[in-house]
């Protein structure tokens, strides 16, 4: 049965999640790192992959990411992909520190935004002795590129300068929704993210907020994960995409993959970004990932 648990950062700020024991495991176990992407909260499915895992003897430590969730930090929603990346590093470090866990046998996962996070550690942390990264962001740019229409572009960074120039004036950050109705600014704009953050809402009771800061955005634009790529061999690398995918577009992932050393796999899955989490897609990619952390955590 999984617990609450609470650790911090270098710099002090707590982070919280759960902690799902390795079921038919006797001493200290192997275990997988968690966090979710983009302003997302640990109770987005997450729960769903720990307790698969655990139920295969692969404990899973899960928490939500700082100024997220449950997690302590300030400003509220501000997403910054160094900090996200030294808090996986931290959580490494908690559960090293955990007498049920196995501290030379730690795996990550990372979907979406924190997929690309994964990809980062991998590549800098030799503690990490196996990878999963499911839809992950591997370029920022690109991916805004995208995302935003390029007649919007000049707007956006003019607006990333007067925040910039305001913040340093002491003003407070100005701030974005994550998501909304189509045509509405936001920072992930298409109509499978308003779907899917408006449903779970409506479905479970969590405390994901609809509000990032802007630095958050320009953040996004110039985070690069994928030029890690390369530099995570000899860990052993498991990349899903999802073929119809239009916040992490598939071909993107599947290029940055090609620049993988061994060993390495990689899983197509036939859907959407979100869908990847759930249904038919869960129950195709979760197998696959649990025998990719027994294969090499086990």
């Amino acid at each position: 049965m999984r617990r609450d648990i609470e650790f911090k950062t270098e710099d002090g700020v707590s982070l919280r999640g759960w902690f799902y024991p390795a079921k038919g495991v006797t001493g200290p176990a192997p275990v997988v790192v968690m966090a979710h992407g983009f302003s997302a909260v640990k109770e987005m499915y997450l729960d769903d992959f720990a307790t698969f895992f655990a139920e295969a003897g692969i404990a899973a430590l899960v928490y939500d990411h700082r100024n997220l969730g449950a997690s302590d930090g300030s400003p509220r929603g501000h997403i910054d992909p160094r900090q996200q990346i030294d808090g996986y590093r931290d959580a490494i470090t908690h559960a090293q520190t955990m007498k049920e866990v196995d501290p030379n046998r730690i795996g990550i996962w990372g979907s979406s935004y924190s997929g690309g996070h994964v990809l980062v550690v991998a590549a800098i942390d030799r503690r990490v002795k196996c990878v999963i990264a499911q839809v992950p962001l591997v370029a920022g740019l690109e991916s805004a590129r995208r995302l935003i229409r390029g007649d919007h572009w000049k707007a956006l960074r003019a607006a990333f300068d007067a925040d910039r120039l305001a913040r340093m004036g002491g003003a407070a950050p100005a701030r974005m929704p994550v998501t909304g109705p189509e045509g509405e600014p936001s920072a992930l704009p298409t109509a499978d993210t308003w779907e899917f953050f408006t449903a779970f809402a409506k479905e479970r009771q969590t405390s994901w907020q609809n509000d990032v800061t802007l630095q958050s955005v320009e953040l996004f634009t110039e985070y690069e994960p994928g030029i890690y790529i390369p530099r995570i061999s000899p860990t052993p690398l498991l990349m899903v995409g999802a073929l119809e995918d239009h916040l992490t577009p598939f071909d993107m992932t599947a290029a940055a993959y090609e620049t993988a050393l061994e060993p390495k796999k990689f899983l197509a899955l036939p859907c959407m970004h979100f869908e990847a989490y759930t249904g038919d897609m869960f129950r195709l990619s979760a197998p696959v990932q649990r025998d990719w952390l027994t294969a090499h955590l086990r």
